[in-house]
């Protein structure tokens, strides 16, 4: 069975930074994708960050050059480092994953960045 586990969301002081990890298990020879989305209330889930098997990553345009993603095969985990926050991206973050055609989410973390 596939689960993803999100952590390390919390309160941070603009300008802060956090670090988000998604445990990835269940998956044998690891996904096709992997990476991150944000949704607030009354809106659209929306790309955050992600890394294609045998493509690379790809970042949101109001994300570039703040966030870096990446994979930690050892701990089968995806890592997000999140820099220079605003409270603009104060959001639900959510990890996906994509396993032979089907998606699967983790339960969400929240982010709350404070002025």
């Amino acid at each position: 069975q596939v689960q993803l586990v999100e952590s390390g969301g919390g309160l941070v002081q603009a300008g802060g930074s956090l670090r988000l990890s998604c445990e990835a298990s269940g998956v044998a020879g690891g996904f096709n994708d992997i990476g991150w989305y944000r949704q607030a209330p009354g809106k659209q889930r929306e790309l955050v960050a992600i890394i294609t098997r045998g493509i690379g990553t790809e970042y949101a345009a109001t994300v570039q050059g703040r966030i870096a993603i990446y994979r930690d095969e050892f701990n089968h985990s995806v890592v997000m480092r999140m820099t220079s926050l605003s409270p603009e991206d104060t959001d639900t973050y959510y990890c996906k994953a994509k396993f032979k055609g089907d998606d699967y989410w983790g339960q969400g973390t929240q982010v709350t960045v404070s002025t």
